[in-house]
């Protein structure tokens, strides 16, 4: 017997609320989030370092990708390779120019 259902099965009919749903919006989420933990793997590996990635939920139930620092272990979204190492601004004890130079001016 034929398992279709046809417009004039009006008794017959199934509930939404019982069948398994496919989104695509759910599946390009996923998608998109597996392509960008790929390409931050792929970017680690190209530089030839061994960093590990971890990530953190966002307020409105999304994701995000963070660098752990291999010097201190924390989440961070920018490493830094130096004469000292590679890490966080804060282990690598980075300053900006304006913090360096407060009230000076410098030439290029």
């Amino acid at each position: 017997m034929n398992n279709l259902i046809s417009p004039y099965d009006l008794g017959a009919s199934q509930i939404v609320e019982d069948t398994q749903r496919v989104s695509i919006n759910v599946l390009v989420k996923k998608a998109i989030k597996d392509l960008k933990k790929r390409i931050v793997e792929a970017q680690i590996e190209t530089l030839g370092m061994n960093i590990k990635l971890t990530s953190s939920r966002t307020r409105f139930n999304g994701e995000r990708l963070w660098f752990v620092c291999p010097v201190c272990t924390r989440k961070t979204g920018m490493l830094y390779k130096s004469s000292g190492g590679i890490g966080c601004r804060k282990c690598l004890r980075l300053v900006y120019k304006k913090q360096r130079y407060k009230g000076m001016v410098e030439n290029n």
